[in-house]
Parts: structure tokens; sequence; C-alpha cells
């Protein structure tokens, strides 16, 4: 949604869970201390009560075993902690901005965002944000009158990529949800317009995924994994369309821009995908009337043919399994019906 031992949020497009992950190991001359204690003097920025909460949740393990906040740490213990991501001061606006709830209830909150719209506030994007439409939407929950960056958040998607999010409406439940992501309990399938047919078309890929070593707005994947973090994508083609195919991806891994760079790296861009060369005519002929049918193409869907269509996890508190899913929007739709009377017309 392993990670490393200290996971740190990058830009605001972004696959990658919102959440940090500590691990200390308790000196050999240590006195028996409560955890909360112990943490809070080695976590900078971090009260007391948040650590509190993470432990009521599950999120703190001695020696892989959860504990409350009122265990004595002893010398030898290895502590594993993961936190929803930090507090982080700034003033955000709730916006009356329409969202498309798919459910809701007293924890939790499920998302179908539009693509265009940014998920959280970050430099140059402070306005116009989900946060900002989920702070006007939720502005009577304590959770979303603190000032926080993004509160509630526990993984995200491209700004132009579509689909489904879930949002905490408390601090138990995004503790709860931040460990689910962490431990890849949860379900993600996404659906991808790809240029060419991925061969085998059923298929797992991995490689590391890191910031470009040219451009760090862009990611790159690393095979011998001496750079970046671990990702792997599972992709399952679903339908042909001569010289583009609709994929069906499910991540194992959430890291930033993971299916768009690791299918462009198996020779497979996400059709027009700008970062990753998709928004080129990569496949098909010479003839001026099929590159015009492209550039159409392009025209329908301005952004990279990407749909997050299911997402599961259990329920932060009942602890049931929630499964959701969507269509496919219709700027997709549209394109992928234009592949399919191309090709078929053509035969």
């Amino acid at each position: 949604m392993a990670e490393e031992e200290l996971n740190i949020p990058g830009e605001q497009d972004n696959e990658q869970e919102m959440f940090e992950h500590f691990r200390f190991s308790v000196d050999g001359g240590q006195s028996l201390l409560r955890i909360d204690k112990y943490l809070c003097s080695r976590m900078e920025n971090t009260s007391r009560t948040r650590i509190q909460s993470a432990a009521n949740a599950g999120n703190i393990l001695v020696n892989d075993n959860a504990v409350k906040p009122n265990y004595r740490v002893k010398p030898g213990d290895v502590i594993q902690i993961v936190l929803p991501d930090p507090p982080r001061e700034i003033e955000l606006i709730p916006q009356e901005i329409p969202l498309d709830i798919v459910y809701e209830d007293n924890d939790v909150i499920v998302v179908n965002k539009k693509a265009g719209m940014v998920v959280h506030p970050a430099y140059g994007n402070y306005t116009g944000t989900l946060v900002n439409a989920l702070m006007y939407h939720l502005q009577d929950l304590p959770l979303f009158k603190t000032g926080e960056i993004r509160p509630g958040l526990v993984h995200r998607i491209d700004k132009n990529t579509s689909g489904l999010l879930v949002v905490a409406k408390n601090e138990y439940a995004q503790n709860k949800l931040a460990s689910q992501f962490f431990r890849r309990t949860t379900g993600r399938r996404y659906e991808a317009l790809v240029w060419g047919t991925p061969d085998p078309e059923e298929g797992t890929i991995t490689g590391n995924v890191g910031r470009n070593i040219r451009d760090r707005k862009i990611m790159q994947v690393f095979p011998d994994g001496s750079q970046g973090k671990h990702a792997v994508t599972h992709y399952k083609v679903l339908e042909r369309f001569s010289y583009v195919s609709l994929v069906e991806c499910r991540l194992e891994t959430g890291r930033t821009h993971q299916i768009r760079v690791h299918m462009s790296h198996i020779g497979h861009p996400l059709f027009n995908d700008e970062e990753y060369g998709g928004n080129r005519i990569l496949k098909g002929t010479t003839f001026t009337k099929y590159q015009q049918f492209v550039r159409n193409c392009f025209e329908i869907l301005p952004r990279q043919a990407l749909h997050a269509m299911t997402l599961a996890f259990d329920h932060p508190v009942t602890g049931k399994r929630l499964s959701f899913e969507t269509e496919l929007p219709d700027d997709m739709k549209q394109a992928i019906e234009k592949w399919r009377a191309y090709v078929s017309g053509r035969e």
C-alpha cells in the first residue's frame, strides 16, 4: 500500500501510501519506561496523544506483538510503529466542491475522484483539492478542524487518474487504515488503456521505483534494486484493439506513479500519458487518416488512461470487509468505444 524504515510522502501526484514507518531497538541500559513516553522522547514533532492513538489501533509492535500505551519497554526490545502522515501547519480553506460519494458512515468515506482534481494541497495547489472539498463536507469533525494539510488521508492517486479513495473521518480510523495499507491487506484494481499488447498477456512486473535521475518530477524503474523502493504490479489484458489494449492492473505495493512507470518500463506506456511517453503515436500505421483518428482519441481523453476501478479494505471499527467498484469515466469509455469501432471497421 515492504516499506523502508522511514516512509516520507512525496509530491502531490502520488499513489504512495500516506504513512511513516519507524523502527527502534532498545538499548541494553534502558530502564523500564512506558512505551508512549519512550517513543515521544525519540520522535520529533510527534505528540504523546498521537502515539497512544497508534497503540490503541494496534499500530505499535514490540517484538512483533501489538502493545498498549502502558507497555513498559525493556532492554533488547524491537519496536515498530506505523503512523499516518504528521500534521502540517498550513491554512486550509474549506470549499463547497461537489463530491461523488460512494459510501459514508461514522468512520470512513469512500470517494470516486474525478480526473483533474489534486488529492491534497501542495505548492501551487492550495485550493480546489479533494481535501478542500472534504474539509467543507466534514467541517463538524475534529480531524478536519486541525489545520492539517492531509486530514484523514492514508493513500492517494494522481491528479489525472480517476477513481476510488478511502478517507478516515477520525484518528482511530486513520490509524487502522494506515496499518492495512502498510501491511498490504487492502485490495486495489485499476483499468488502463496502454499502447500495444503486453506479452505475455498476463504477468507480474517487479522493479524498484524511484525518482528519475534526470527529472525529479517523474519516476523510473531500477531493475537492479540499486535505488528506489520495491514495487510489484500484476497485470492482465482484458481486450485488444490491434494497436492498444485495455489492461487490468492490481497493485501489490503503492509507489509513486507505479502503474504508469511499470507499464512504460515494459514498453507499453499508458495511452496519452504525457510524462511517460504515451502521448505520441507509438503503434500503428503512417496513414494520415489513422494519425488523425489517434489525435481525436487524445482530444477525447486528454490525460493518462488510468482509473482506480475497485477498492477493498476491512472496516476500521467493525472489521467487516468492504468492497467498492465504479464504472469507467466517460472519457475513457468514449476512447475505448472509438478504438473498438475502429478495429471492427478494419476487420
